[in-house]
């Protein structure tokens, strides 16, 4: 049984809690995705926004947040807004990523994501989804710009 992402976080991501709980739910998912130690802070339809504090196990060489674990962050919130956004009955995967490192980053980075909704009988033998993504700084500052794009297709029945 796959379950609701979406229903999943309505349920959940009330509280600061709730939020921590979905996102290790996730992480036991995709077990990468813990090496950053992420909160999912909103999820709908279209959106995601979650974030990840600097620490050291993510620094580069010269203390900032190191690019690739912005990446990660990035492919992260790409992933939760597929599964939130695509569908009944149909699946992703991710396709590719083009990103922009836009500034040093340090502090807690937050990512959006953003994603337009389709039907599912747009797909035909397959979709790309482009999931355009932007992590700020603590102070605002766009620190990483980006592009992911899943590969939507209709499920197969199993």
């Amino acid at each position: 049984m796959r379950v609701d992402a979406l229903q999943m976080f309505d349920k959940y991501g009330k509280s600061k809690l709730g939020r921590w709980f979905f996102s290790r739910v996730v992480c036991f998912k995709a077990p990468y995705f813990a090496s950053i130690s992420p909160t999912i802070e909103r999820l709908e339809r279209g959106l995601c926004v979650a974030s990840m504090q600097q620490r050291r196990s993510v620094q580069n060489h010269i203390g900032t947040v190191h690019a690739i674990a912005l990446c990660n962050l990035a492919e992260l919130t790409a992933g939760v807004v597929a599964e939130a956004s695509i569908p009944k009955g149909s699946r992703w995967i991710p396709k590719g990523m083009t990103v922009r490192y836009l500034a040093k980053a340090s502090g807690r980075m937050t990512a959006t994501t953003r994603v337009e909704l389709f039907a599912l009988e747009e797909i035909g033998a397959g979709k790309d989804m482009i999931c355009s993504v932007d992590i700020k700084d603590p102070s605002g500052k766009s620190v990483l710009g980006g592009e992911i794009t899943m590969w939507v297709t209709v499920q197969k029945p199993s």
